[in-house]
């Protein structure tokens, strides 16, 4: 095979990709991302549609995928998907841009796979999370998972905390980012004991239970809520 041939079967693959990870795709944009002629985009898409890719046009606005269709046929459960989708943010610190586009071009193919809402899911995870330096790579908690899914479920939480004092406490909790510094990870959570946001280090949690009782998603993101807050 002529690398010509190769390149295209590589751009359709890749386009079938991008049609996969995002709802709606343009000719143009598609074209800019590889380099090729909006002319080329037109026969590459025809070319999905004969082989079987049901392919949505809708006029002026674009591609999309027809619901329900993915390739390949992989599942990922979804504190699974929380768990690749948030190494990206990791990688996205990394100074080797090459690394850096590696990654990137893989989480899409892994988003391209996941169920609309599984990915919806992962990425406001990715959106309400922020990452620091971990220095010593020590384990000092195990509710990450638990908590990463009442975020995004809007699960209330009940835990048994305790506090810098040494004091224990039960307290219901609205989970509604969580950060990562040098040494810990905390959970911002609206705190239905002291009415108003708190911070809960995940390694003082001694105990955790998710309800089944749902609450009120908070209607800002979290740069807003360091604006309003920091």
């Amino acid at each position: 095979m002529h690398n010509n041939d190769n390149n295209r079967l590589s751009r359709l693959t890749a386009i079938l990709t991008q049609l996969q990870t995002k709802r709606l795709l343009t000719a143009p944009e598609l074209a800019a991302k590889f380099s090729v002629s909006v002319r080329t985009i037109y026969r590459d898409i025809r070319s999905l549609e004969q082989s079987g890719v049901p392919i949505l046009t809708e006029e002026g606005k674009g591609y999309s995928l027809m619901e329900g269709y993915r390739i390949p046929p992989v599942m990922f459960t979804e504190s699974q998907a929380n768990a690749l989708i948030l190494a990206e943010q990791l990688v996205l610190k990394n100074k080797d841009a090459s690394f850096i586009k590696e990654y990137s071009e893989a989480i899409d193919k892994i988003k391209a796979v996941l169920r609309q809402d599984v990915k919806n899911k992962a990425n406001l995870l990715a959106e309400r999370t922020r990452f620091d330096q971990n220095i010593n790579g020590e384990r000092n908690s195990n509710n990450l998972s638990a908590l990463q899914f009442a975020l995004t479920n809007y699960c209330l939480v009940k835990i048994e905390y305790t506090n810098e004092a040494n004091k224990a406490t039960s307290r219901l909790i609205e989970p509604f980012a969580l950060l990562s510094t040098h040494e810990n990870w905390l959970m911002v959570a609206w705190c239905r004991l002291r009415t108003e946001f708190r911070y809960f280090r995940l390694d003082r949690i001694n105990k955790l239970d998710m309800l089944t009782e749902k609450f009120v998603p908070h209607k800002m993101t979290l740069q807003e809520y360091f604006d309003k807050y920091y």
